[in-house]
């Protein structure tokens, strides 16, 4: 897809703080480091728009970037960083289930694991939370480059047996440096994006077939 736009929009804490213009919402969830600026980055077209920290669980906010009036990235706190805080990750906890689970704007989830390593205890508890809520997610294995694109097919089924991947969820390898993998990801946005336009159309015309006429 050609990025014509892009911008960032909000960083909420609560509901009050979303957006009400009903866009698609694509969360990105994943260990902090993992790439997710970087990622966003690179989907955007913008470079630095997506900051880039060096402290691991620093955002603490669920980060809003608004592309071609269409859709919204939503950033999420990175996981699994031991130093911050217990009472901001219980804070964190509370933010993320509520948005899971009561966010009818969001589409799908985008889950970040970095293809070097075999996923951790907090990778594989995302994803299983994610399936328990009957979320869809697209697992992308992010830095690419920093192996041989020779080992990455060992490396996914790695990821995919880790996780246990499930349904119609894929892996796509990423890398933020060299572009790997950005039109293989526009392209499954875009699919997921589709088809659920396409149901909820199929959706409302059974409705109105079943609806009683009106005297």
């Amino acid at each position: 897809m050609k990025v014509t736009s892009s911008e960032f929009i909000i960083s909420a804490v609560g509901p009050k703080q979303y957006p009400t213009d009903g866009l698609h919402e694509i969360a990105l969830v994943g260990r902090s480091n993992v790439g997710k600026s970087s990622l966003l980055n690179k989907m955007m077209n913008r470079k630095g728009l997506a900051r880039i920290s060096s402290r691991p669980g620093k955002t603490q906010t669920l980060n809003y970037f608004r592309v071609n009036q269409m859709l919204y990235f939503v950033d999420f706190p990175g996981y699994g960083y031991a130093k911050v805080a217990k009472t901001i990750k219980e804070q964190w906890g509370k933010m993320i289930e509520g948005y899971l689970k009561n966010r009818n704007e969001l589409r799908f989830i985008i889950q970040l694991v970095d293809i070097r390593h075999a996923p951790s205890k907090d990778d594989i508890a995302m994803y299983d939370w994610c399936k328990q809520i009957g979320l869809p997610t697209v697992v992308v294995a992010t830095k690419g480059d920093k192996i041989a694109r020779g080992r990455w097919l060992q490396h996914t089924k790695i990821i995919r047996q880790s996780l246990n991947l499930r349904g119609d969820d894929t892996i796509i390898v990423f890398s933020s440096e060299t572009g790997q993998g950005k039109d293989e990801l526009w392209a499954e946005i875009m699919r997921r994006i589709r088809a659920g336009e396409e149901m909820a159309r199929e959706t409302a015309a059974r409705a109105e077939e079943i609806a009683p006429a009106s005297e």
